[in-house]
């Protein structure tokens, strides 16, 4: 009930703000209409959700990482560890996003990839490979149908945008290149989608299942904090590491994600609002 009254909040919201706004949605065009016609082209949407990931990541490496350090929160590759005391680095984050993301019912596909990466497995291979070389020239996102997979994907550059991921990265011992900079194309983000257009349901679903995920592994960080025997716990609420030894509530870190992202998410639905209120008029 709560995931159906979510959307419908959604997408009335939307209706009701373009309307508020001096756009006119015609009296044959209903929310439900709204709801199901495939109004997105999957770019779109993987290029939004994208954008919202870039946030979460920079706002994760600076706000908690970096400034967590500082403080003297401790990072592991291992935190997951019984015997590892730490939270999860920037690309482990990502990871249990991933994979909670694959836990749910939404066919929406994330990984991280890279020329010089530190676990092999995420090396880049093939037309992914050919691709990512064009995106380290002019970094521009690289849109195509994966055959093999029968997935449309969406490959955008991951720029060492923190101190402390071009610093792990260049300390870890498993590292195959020392040397990376700010700025630098470390790798790239690739998501994967079946369709070629979404609606307006399937749309809020790939967004709710990045959030869903997002706060999932910051709770589990959270927990993994909660089991610590031997290191000082932080406090947790609404203070943020740059106050002190503190974190922030996983519903204060996604509050502020949305802050950073809700403006360009809301005027992509409201630019595709407003044409296919038009396309729906002329039926």
């Amino acid at each position: 009930m709560k995931r159906i009254l979510y959307k419908i909040g959604i997408i009335t919201g939307t209706i009701f703000m373009f309307t508020s706004c001096g756009g006119g949605v015609p009296e044959e065009t209903t929310t439900e209409t709204l709801a199901n016609d495939k109004v997105f082209d999957v770019a779109d949407v993987l290029a939004m959700i994208a954008e919202e990931n870039d946030v979460t990541r920079t706002l994760y490496t600076k706000a908690i990482v970096g400034a967590g350090k500082k403080q003297g929160l401790k990072f592991d590759e291992d935190w997951q560890k019984d015997d590892v005391e730490a939270g999860p680095l920037p690309a482990l984050f990502l990871r249990g996003i991933s994979s909670d993301i694959q836990k749910s019912e939404v066919p929406l596909g994330l990984y991280l990839g890279s020329d010089f990466p530190i676990n092999a497995s995420n090396k880049l291979e093939g037309k992914q490979a050919a691709l990512f070389d064009k995106i380290k020239k002019d970094q521009k996102p690289q849109h195509f149908f994966d055959e093999d997979q029968q997935l449309y994907t969406a490959m955008f550059a991951d720029i060492a945008g923190a101190a402390p991921c071009v610093n792990c990265h260049n300390d870890h011992e498993q590292s195959p290149k020392k040397d990376w900079k700010l700025g630098d194309v470390m790798g790239a983000t690739t998501w994967q989608y079946p369709s070629d257009k979404l609606s307006y349901e399937e749309t809020m679903d790939v967004i709710k299942a990045y959030r869903d995920g997002t706060k999932a592994v910051y709770n589990a960080y959270l927990s993994e904090i909660e089991a610590f025997k031997t290191s000082e716990k932080p406090t947790i609420g609404e203070k943020w590491p740059s106050s002190g030894f503190h974190l922030p509530t996983a519903e204060v870190f996604i509050d502020s994600v949305r802050l950073l992202t809700s403006y360009h998410t809301m005027e992509m639905l409201l630019t595709k609002a407003k044409k296919s209120s038009g396309e729906v008029a002329t039926r």
